[in-house]
């Protein structure tokens, strides 16, 4: 699939259980008012979509690919021949499930109670945890970055920049490499870098 394709719409019917397979999709999720926020970044091997299929069949947000990407799907018959011929299948499929709630619990409690530099610092933790060199996984926008940490274009650029100068990270086009992960680490418990 091309960049920036949609895969699915908030509010459709859920259909189909997802994985990506290569590149990278952004799950985004649109208020009453119009407004928009990214609610998370689905890397390689990560799937998605499919809590819908256990629930009331409707799409929470739009799914929307954030490079040139191949996606997996398979129908909802599909999944539940696998999860009756491999029983194994629904205990991981309750596994990524839980692990996402934990994870929008905390992103929960981050909006309630940290600084916009410690969301952000979370944030870059968070996105860079699947690849050990640093880079992370998905191509952002400053404006990306922004939605998903919960702050604003504005103050997202003004701490990239800062972080850059400090050598924390690199910042090129819509990739970003962390090169001190430990002074990322003290940003995000609101500490300065070592």
């Amino acid at each position: 699939m091309p960049g920036h394709h949609r895969i699915f719409e908030q509010g459709d019917r859920c259909e189909r259980a997802y994985v990506v397979a290569k590149g990278s999709v952004s799950i985004v999720q649109a208020g009453s008012d119009g407004g928009q926020a990214i609610i998370r970044f689905i890397a390689p091997g990560e799937m998605f979509g499919t809590v819908p299929l256990f629930t009331d069949h409707m799409l929470p947000a739009d799914a929307i690919t954030a490079e040139p990407s191949v996606v997996l799907s398979w129908s909802e018959a599909d999944i539940n021949a696998l999860i009756d011929a491999y029983p194994r299948v629904s205990m991981n499929i309750i596994r990524v499930i839980g692990t996402r709630l934990v994870e929008l619990q905390d992103r929960v409690r981050e909006l309630a109670t940290q600084r916009a530099d410690q969301r952000l610092a979370r944030a870059l933790l968070r996105l860079s945890r699947h690849d050990s060199s640093g880079e992370l996984a998905f191509p952002l926008r400053r404006k990306d970055l922004a939605e998903f940490s919960g702050t604003t274009l504005y103050t997202a650029s003004r701490m990239l920049t800062a972080w850059a100068r400090a050598g924390v990270l690199t910042s090129i086009g819509r990739r970003i490499l962390i090169h001190d992960r430990a002074a990322l680490h003290s940003l995000a418990e609101g500490r300065p870098p070592p």
